[in-house]
């Protein structure tokens, strides 16, 4: 099950200070917890695996490693159904192509395109309506401020 909530947004970015910004309401996915490298390896471990979370944990440190590695020498690199990991240049623009230099690069950094099981789990994702991140803090923030006062008693 995936938590979203509803966020109100501008769909005109930029708009000028005295024009009437367009806004609609659009679902942001709430993420329940996060997965460290430990937890995750340790739930792959789980899935009846004939390799330790130690074992799955070190495979994929090992893996980060070679991907970085294949990335600096300009390769991209497909694993199957997890997807492909490839490099994306931020740059500068230059007034000529004979002006762009590699000092126009201002920025490489590796992003990731899904296999064709991972793209697109809309048909078999389920979703249940959360409060936003500011509603849950101030929820937090009162129950907290309840504690303290009660504890006064």
């Amino acid at each position: 099950m995936i938590d979203y909530s509803i966020a109100v947004m501008g769909t005109t970015p930029g708009t000028k200070k005295n024009q009437i910004q367009e806004t609609k309401a659009y679902g942001t996915a709430q993420a329940r917890k996060v997965l460290s490298l430990d937890d995750f390896a340790g739930h792959m471990a789980s899935h009846n695996s004939p390799f330790s979370k130690g074992v799955i944990k070190g495979v994929i440190s090992d893996m980060v490693t070679c991907i970085r590695e294949q990335l600096l020498e300009g390769n991209k690199v497909v694993l199957g159904e997890l997807g492909g990991f490839y490099v994306e240049l931020k740059s500068e623009g230059a007034v000529t192509c004979d002006d762009f230099t590699a000092q126009n690069i201002k920025e490489v950094n590796a992003r990731w395109s899904p296999g064709e099981s991972l793209q697109n789990l809309r048909d078999a994702a389920t979703f249940r309506l959360v409060e936003g991140r500011k509603a849950q803090a101030a929820g937090i923030k009162v129950v907290k401020n309840q504690d303290t006062i009660q504890g006064m008693e």
